[in-house]
C-alpha cells in the first residue's frame, strides 16, 4: 500500500514529506523474526525517523523490502516500485514512481563520466609497462593469460593475482596492442562504478541522492586518475561496490542469493588484489549478523554460504596454481619462495600491516609509525599526500555517517537505511583506518578503493539530514558538514597555491554562504532552500573538480602516479608535472614524502608492433603518447621516475636502434633479451613485441631465475642479449642487487664472460658471443 502524505509537512512550500509508519507496525521481511515492537513511551510513534527512515526500515516510498525508489530532494514522493513486478498493472506502478527526469539524469551521469574518464586518454600511453607488459603477454599467450606472466614466455609473473589483466589482456586480442586497448576497459570499470553506486544509494535515499553520489564518485580526483589507469586497483574499487550493494539488497529482504553473490565478487576481488579485497569482511559479516531479517539460525546458515563461494571463487585459480609443477609454470613474482600463498600472506599480506617485507625496495614502519612510505596515524588520510587524492569530502561523510546514526538509533533490527550506512560507512571506515595504520608498502593511489564508500555515505546522509531539514539539529548538521567541506578544500587547495589561487576563496566563501542559507533552509521557502543547496553542492564539488579536470588533462605512467595539478613544494602533496615524482630510495627522496618511491614514472615510449592497422608510431591514436612531460634516462639506465634505482619504477625509453637490434632474429630466441627488473624489460619488450626476460621480477630482487638457470638458458640458445643495468642497485630478498642476489650475480657473470655491444645510446651484452672471441 502507498503512503499517506501530507502536503503541509514540508514547510519549504508545496514539497511534501511522507508520513511515518507507526513505530509498532513492523511490516519487513524481519517481522515474523522479530514480533511485534511496541510503541516508545511518550506517544512519539515513528516520530524518530519519520522523513527519511521508517520504524521498520524503508526510506520514504520504498516498501519493507527496500525495492522501492525513495523520494529526491524536493520531489514528489513517488509511488512504490515492487521488487518483482508481476503483472501489467504492476509495471504501470512502477514506471509512475519513478520521475520523468529521473532516468535521463542517470544515462548523463553515466555518459558524462564516460566522456570525462576518455578525455586525452592517449596520453598515458602504455601508463604502467609493468601491467602492460603483462597485458600484451596474456594476448599472445593463453598460459600467460592465465597465470598474469610478465612475458609470453612465461618465465615470471607479475606480483598480484591476473584477475585485473584478464579484462585488458582480452580487448588486446581485439584490438591490438594500444594505449585505448589497454585503458578503455577502465575506464568501464569506472563507469560501472559510479552505476552501481547509484542504484545502491537510489533504493535507500532517492534519485536526488543517487545523482549526488554518483557525481561525488567521478569527481574525486583519485578515482579519474585509477579509471585512467591500468593498476589492479580499478577493477577492485568497482568489485567492492558490488559487494557492499549486494550485501544492502540481502538486508532488504533475507535472500540467501544476494548474499552468495557477494561473497561470489569478494573472492573475484582477492583474484585482483589479494587481502586487501577482505578489509570489507568485517564490516559487511557484523552487519549482515546483526540486521538481517532472518533468524539467527539462517542467518550464520547464510553466512557460512557466502564464506564457500568466497572461497571457491576465490581460491580456485590458488589451487591450480599450488597445485601445478612448478618446472612448468612461470615463477610467482614477488615471492622468495615460487609460492603464490607466501606471496598473499607475506609480501602483499602482513608485510603490508608491519612493514616487514622481503623483497621490497623500502618501507618499513619506523619507530615513530612512519618509516619508507610516509607517516601513520589517524591523520593520514588527510595528510599532504593524501589530502588532495580522497579527502575533499571525507570530513563531509564523518559526519553525515554520525548524523544518519543518530536519526535511526531507535529503529528496529533490521531497519534496512540504517543497515545501509553501516555496510557503506563501516567498509569506509575499516579500510580508511587499515590505509592509516599500515607500516608497510602504500601509495596515494590505494585510497581508490574509499571513493564509492564516501560517494555513497555522502549522497544517503544528505538525503537523510535534508529530509528532516525542518528539525534545527538535521539543519545545522547539514549547514556544519557543508561548512566543514569548504574549510577544508579552502586548505587542500592553499597546498598548491599556485594553481588557481581564487578558486579556494570561491569555495571558502560560497559554501559558507551556503551553510548559513541551509540553517533556515527548513523555515526558509522552498526556491532559498533549493539554491542554497545547490550552492552547498557547488562549492563542495569545486575543489575536487578541478584537481580531476587537472588530472585528466595529463598524462600518467610509472608504477606511482597522483591525482591533482602539479606543484611546487614535494613535501606539499604535489608533484612534478605528468605524474612524474622525483626522488625515492637512492633517489633523493623518501617514498611517501616527496613525491613517492621513484615516483609516478616517466612515460614509456617504446612502440609496440604494429599489429592493428595504426601508424607505427607506438600504436596509438594521433601518433603516440603526448602530453607526459620529464625525461626518461637512456635505455638501460635510470629514468627520471626512477632516478636511482635503475628504471625500477619508470622503466626506460628505447630508441630505434635497440629496438632494431633486439628484434634481429628475435624468432630463434625464447627471449629476445633479459633485463634485471620488470619495469626495464617491460620497455624494451613493449617496445619490441617480443618477449624480454624480467630477471628478478618487479624490483629485481627475486630469486628468478637463478644463476645455474640462467647460465642453462644461455647455453641453450634461448636468450639473445642481456640490457645492461636496470634493477633495484640495492638489497632486498635473496634475488638483492647487493651483490649476493641473483641479479647481480647474473649480471657479474654475464659482464665477465660476453661482448658488450652498443645500439643507440643502450648498451647491450650479446650472450652468443663470448668475450674470448671479441
Amino acid at each position: 500500500m502507498t503512503p499517506a502524505y501530507d502536503p503541509q509537512s514540508d514547510p519549504a512550500g508545496g514539497t511534501p514529506l511522507p508520513a511515518p509508519a507507526p513505530y509498532g507496525a513492523h511490516t519487513g521481511a524481519g517481522a515474523a523474526a522479530d514480533g511485534p515492537r511496541p510503541a516508545p513511551p511518550g506517544g512519539r510513534a515513528g516520530a524518530e525517523t519519520a522523513g527519511f527512515a521508517s520504524a521498520s526500515g524503508p526510506a520514504p516510498g520504498v516498501p519493507p523490502r527496500g525495492a522501492h525508489a525513495a523520494p529526491a530532494f524536493g520531489d514528489q514522493p513517488p509511488a512504490p516500485i515492487p521488487a518483482t513486478v508481476t503483472s501489467p498493472a504492476d509495471a504501470a506502478d512502477g514506471a509512475a514512481a519513478t520521475p520523468r527526469w529521473a532516468r535521463p539524469a542517470f544515462f548523463a551521469l553515466l555518459l558524462a563520466t564516460g566522456l570525462l574518464y576518455l578525455c586525452n586518454l592517449h596520453a598515458s600511453g602504455y601508463a604502467n609497462s609493468f601491467y602492460s607488459a603483462a597485458v600484451q603477454a596474456g594476448s599472445q599467450s593463453w598460459k600467460a593469460f592465465f597465470f598474469g606472466s610478465l612475458d609470453a614466455a612465461n618465465a615470471i609473473t607479475v606480483d598480484k593475482p591476473p584477475a585485473a589483466l584478464w579484462p585488458m589482456a582480452l580487448s588486446v586480442r581485439l584490438f591490438g596492442l594500444n594505449s585505448w586497448a589497454i585503458l578503455v576497459p577502465e575506464v568501464l570499470m569506472g563507469v560501472g562504478t559510479v552505476a552501481v553506486v547509484h542504484a545502491s544509494v537510489r533504493r535507500r535515499a532517492g534519485h536526488g541522492a543517487a545523482l549526488l553520489a554518483g557525481a561525488v564518485l567521478a569527481l574525486t580526483p583519485v578515482a579519474a586518475l585509477m579509471f585512467r589507469f591500468n593498476n589492479p586497483d580499478a577493477l577492485l574499487a568497482l568489485l567492492l561496490a558490488v559487494a557492499c550493494h549486494l550485501v544492502v539488497r540481502a538486508l532488504e529482504d533475507g535472500r540467501t542469493g544476494w548474499l552468495v553473490w557477494a561473497g561470489v565478487v569478494i573472492g573475484f576481488a582477492f583474484l585482483t588484489k589479494t587481502l586487501q579485497a577482505f578489509l570489507i569482511l568485517p564490516a559487511l559479516a557484523a552487519v549482515y549478523a546483526v540486521c538481517a531479517p532472518v533468524r539467527p539460525r539462517k542467518r550464520f546458515l547464510q553466512l557460512a554460504l557466502a564464506t564457500v563461494a568466497l572461497v571457491v571463487s576465490g581460491g580456485w585459480w590458488v589451487a591450480v596454481v599450488e597445485l601445478w609443477p612448478a618446472s612448468s609454470r612461470p615463477y610467482i613474482g614477488g615471492s622468495q619462495n615460487n609460492s603464490f600463498l607466501e606471496l598473499t600472506f607475506g609480501y602483499n599480506g602482513l608485510g603490508r600491516l608491519n612493514g616487514e617485507e622481503t623483497g621490497s625496495v623500502g618501507g618499513g614502519g619506523g619507530p615513530g609509525g612512519g618509516g619508507g612510505w610516509g607517516e601513520t596515524g589517524w591523520n593520514r588520510m588527510f595528510n599532504d599526500d593524501i589530502g588532495g587524492q580522497i579527502s575533499w569530502l571525507l570530513p563531509a561523510a564523518l559526519i553525515l555517517l554520525a548524523a544518519a546514526l543518530v536519526l535511526t538509533r531507535k529503529a528496529g533490527r533490521t531497519d534496512v537505511t540504517r543497515a545501509a550506512f553501516l555496510v557503506w560507512g563501516g567498509s569506509l571506515l575499516t579500510t580508511a583506518g587499515v590505509f592509516s595504520f599500515m607500516a608497510g608498502i602504500f601509495h596515494q593511489y590505494y585510497t581508490v578503493a574509499l571513493a564509492p564508500f564516501l560517494a555513497a555515505v555522502t549522497g544517503m546522509g544528505a538525503a537523510a539530514l535534508w529530509h528532516r531539514r525542518r528539525e534545527t539539529w538535521a539543519a545545522l548538521t547539514l549547514a556544519a558538514a557543508v561548512t566543514a567541506t569548504a574549510a577544508w578544500g579552502h586548505v587542500l587547495l592553499h597546498r598548491t597555491p599556485d594553481y588557481l589561487p581564487w578558486l579556494r576563496w570561491l569555495v571558502l566563501v560560497g559554501g559558507l554562504t551556503a551553510a548559513l542559507g541551509l540553517v533556515f533552509a527548513g523555515r526558509a521557502g522552498r526556491r532559498v532552500a533549493l539554491a542554497a543547496a545547490a550552492l552547498g553542492v557547488a562549492a563542495s564539488l569545486a575543489g575536487p573538480t578541478a584537481y580531476t579536470l587537472s588530472t585528466v588533462r595529463e598524462g600518467h605512467s610509472g608504477s606511482i602516479v597522483t591525482a591533482g595539478p602539479a606543484s611546487t613544494g614535494m613535501g606539499g602533496g604535489g608533484r612534478p608535472p605528468g605524474g612524474v615524482q622525483d626522488g625515492g630510495p637512492g633517489g633523493g627522496g623518501t617514498p611517501g614524502q616527496g613525491g613517492g618511491p621513484g615516483g609516478g614514472g616517466s612515460p614509456q615510449n617504446g612502440t609496440p608492433p604494429n599489429t592493428n592497422g595504426t601508424d607505427g608510431d607506438g600504436g596509438f591514436p594521433d601518433g603516440g603518447p603526448s602530453g607526459q612531460e620529464g625525461t626518461t634516462g637512456a635505455p638501460g639506465r635510470a629514468s627520471r621516475g626512477g632516478a636511482g634505482m635503475g628504471g625500477l619504477l619508470g622503466g626506460t625509453d628505447v630508441d630505434a636502434e635497440a629496438r632494431e637490434l633486439l628484434e634481429t632474429d628475435a624468432d630463434d630466441y625464447t627471449w629476445a633479451a633479459a633485463a634485471v627488473g620488470a619495469q626495464n624489460a617491460a620497455s624494451y619488450q613493449l617496445a619490441t613485441g617480443e618477449p624480454v626476460m624480467a630477471v628478478g621480477g618487479f624490483n629485481g630482487t627475486d630469486p628468478s631465475p637463478t644463476l645455474a638457470q640462467f647460465q642453462r638458458y644461455v647455453n641453450d640458445g634461448r636468450i639473445h642479449y642481456f640490457v645492461s643495468g636496470g634493477g633495484t642497485g640495492g638489497g632486498g630478498g635473496r634475488g638483492g642487487g647487493d651483490g649476493t642476489g641473483t641479479s647481480s650475480q647474473i649480471t657479474a657473470w654475464v659482464q665477465a664472460n660476453f661482448t658488450q655491444v652498443t645500439a643507440g645510446s643502450a648498451t647491450f651484452y650479446d650472450l652468443t658471443r663470448p668475450a674470448s672471441e671479441s
